[in-house]
């Protein structure tokens, strides 16, 4: 009852062969899931830079419009 079975070994082997096997699949996958969260945060640092630059020009426009009506 507690002892693995043929079927058991099979499947873990398969298992085994799948993530390990051929050109080192987990360590290319690991490598695009890190490329990725890269890109991420560089599009949320851009998405803060664009907010900032539209919240100067938007300020900038205000104070120019307290002037000419001044």
């Amino acid at each position: 009852m507690g002892a693995f079975s043929i079927w058991h070994l099979l499947i873990l082997g398969a298992i085994a062969l799948v993530l390990f096997g051929g050109r080192g699949k987990v360590s290319d996958l690991m490598g695009d899931f890190g490329k990725g969260i890269n890109s991420f945060k560089k599009g949320l640092a851009d998405g803060k830079d664009e907010a900032r630059a539209i919240g100067a020009e938007t300020s900038g426009t205000a104070a120019n419009q307290d002037k000419v009506s001044a």
